[in-house]
């Protein structure tokens, strides 16, 4: 059976000490574990968590690396995410939000989770993300939280 490859951002890895979002993050990691699905993360995902608590670093690293992908960033992802910016699907000043969609996309993930509302997981910008993606020839992505991942295991 495939399994579903789910990138995932600092926002999941830090949700998961977060009262609001603990539960989900950590049944989404549960399910990491157990090697039921995949965790696929970017080099800009490690950067990120390089600056986060000890506490978010130690729990990145919990997810067995038989069922954890690491993906390095490409010139194909440089020039995906300078065409979100280019298109006003977000702000230059937000380029690492982008850079997690160009990941996720060119990477064809089934599904980028996150619990960035304001950049990420928000209407408005993923149909932008994915009128981008159409425009210049990429995929449609889902973008989604962890409850709606998990929803119905």
């Amino acid at each position: 059976m495939h399994k579903q490859r789910i990138y995932i951002d600092t926002s999941v890895i830090g949700g998961c000490f977060d009262e609001e979002f603990a539960e989900w993050s950590n049944l989404l990691f549960d399910e990491f574990k157990k090697g039921n699905k995949i965790a696929v993360i970017s080099d800009t995902t490690i950067k990120e968590i390089e600056e986060a608590s000890v506490q978010i670093q130690k729990k990145l690293w919990e997810i067995p690396s038989e069922f954890l992908e690491i993906l390095r960033k490409t010139e194909d992802i440089e020039e995906l995410t300078n065409y979100y910016i280019t298109n006003n699907a977000i702000s230059q000043k937000h380029t690492a939000d982008a850079t997690h969609i160009a990941f996720a996309t060119i990477f064809h993930v089934n599904v980028l989770v996150s619990w960035n509302f304001k950049h990420i997981v928000n209407l408005r910008r993923i149909s932008l993300y994915n009128s981008v993606n159409l425009q210049y020839n990429y995929p449609i992505l889902e973008i989604r939280t962890q409850r709606e991942v998990l929803e119905n295991d």
